[in-house]
């Protein structure tokens, strides 16, 4: 069998290939968010692609044009924002709803958009995201230091990832905290100009690889994520598979997060509730939930299981 692995989105395509077995081939074609790129420049990749399946990831141009090149079985992956914001726009949303209805099969990658994509596809399903085990792995907890180090991970989002609520609770507990922030995020500004406000100091790190931000996870005891959606983030997940104890908002409303741990946090009371009272399990049952749900080895066998089934529901 022949991959073709469309675009990528939280690096969840590149996982998926390191981890297929070796009898199966795969290739990834990428694209820039540059005019040329994300147009023309990947319309003429995705032409020249030969495979027996096509993974496209994110319900935007690189599956819309897969599907109108004939490229099939095609398999639409959607991540998130492309069925929470995109497709309530007047022109994506067309193509969006196109790829939900012309997909041989879509799959979502968090349950909050679940019932969104089942408007348009009924047969859609949630398919959690992988975490890459080899690159994501825990290291002991530095325990010489005096203070909590809490690392906020997700980029500064107030809309969408709730960092000013991060903030607002961090600062009640400036006392015991060592806050560090990644700078990256439309709203980077004004969370410092926040943070300032309220007298909460602010650790700045600079952007880093999706490798290399393992590092920072290693050196926080805590990791904060977003609290605005009650979905699982892959900031959480890899920072469970680091070792450290993730806090984000996981909504009781979705069966799939029946088995996590911590759920419904998304109030400064909630964040500081926590913080002050962390369980000393807290990990270990984030990390049981993350090996049961998330491990790709287990993934891969139910994405290859639907492959096959695509092959031979389409004659190829």
């Amino acid at each position: 069998m022949k991959v073709v692995m469309i675009n990528d989105c939280a690096h969840v395509g590149e996982t998926l290939i390191e981890y297929l077995p070796k009898h199966v081939e795969a290739i990834h074609i990428k694209r820039t968010r540059g005019l040329w790129s994300k147009t023309f420049g990947i319309a003429y990749k995705i032409l020249r692609a030969r495979g027996d399946m096509y993974h496209a990831n994110y319900l935007l141009q690189d599956c819309y044009i897969a599907s109108k090149l004939g490229k099939r079985p095609l398999l639409g992956h959607a991540h998130g924002s492309d069925l929470r914001s995109s497709i309530k726009n007047f022109a994506l949303g067309r193509i969006v709803k196109h790829n939900l209805k012309n997909s041989d099969k879509v799959l979502v990658s968090t349950p909050d958009v679940l019932d969104v994509a089942k408007q348009c596809n009924e047969e859609a399903e949630y398919f959690p995201n992988p975490v890459n085990l080899e690159l994501f792995y825990p290291k002991p907890i530095e325990l010489c230091h005096e203070k909590l180090r809490v690392l906020i991970a997700s980029d500064s989002n107030w809309k969408v990832k709730g960092t000013d609520i991060a903030i607002r609770a961090l600062s009640e507990l400036s006392d015991r905290v060592e806050v560090y922030i990644i700078n990256y995020g439309k709203d980077f500004l004004k969370t410092v100009t926040l943070a300032k406000s309220l007298g909460l100091h602010l650790n700045i790190l600079p952007k880093t690889s999706h490798e290399n931000i393992r590092e920072y996870y290693w050196k926080a005891d805590l990791v904060i994520d977003r609290f605005k959606l009650g979905s699982l983030g892959m900031v959480s997940l890899e920072a469970i598979a680091c070792g450290r104890p993730a806090i984000t908002y996981v909504s009781s409303e979705y069966d799939a997060y029946k088995n996590f741990p911590l759920k419904d946090v998304n109030t400064v009371e909630g964040i500081v509730g926590v913080i002050r009272n962390t369980p000393s399990n807290l990990w270990k049952t984030e990390h049981d939930y993350l090996i049961k749900y998330h491990a790709p080895t287990m993934l891969i066998r139910r994405l290859l299981s639907t492959y096959e089934g695509l092959l031979s529901t389409t004659g190829r």
